[in-house]
């Protein structure tokens, strides 16, 4: 599975304030959300490359905010 970039980088940089209040109260940290979705970027969107902690945090908070429609 692919990410898109643009959505991706949209999401990593402008959109932080949505990043903080997914991870608010989950012991997750956003630096840790933001750090994926980086590596994602920098690997082409290429979801396989992850390890499963890396996928967790991609499942948990990153997919749902890239399927959030945006107003």
């Amino acid at each position: 599975m692919i990410v898109d970039l643009v959505l991706m980088k949209n999401l990593i940089h402008k959109r932080g304030d949505e990043i903080e209040k997914s991870v608010a109260g989950t012991g997750y940290l956003a630096k840790t959300v933001v750090g994926v979705g980086t590596f994602l970027l920098d690997n082409e969107g290429d979801i396989d490359l992850l390890s499963a902690k890396q996928r967790v945090v991609f499942d948990k908070f990153i997919q749902p905010l890239l399927n959030v429609p945006r107003r």
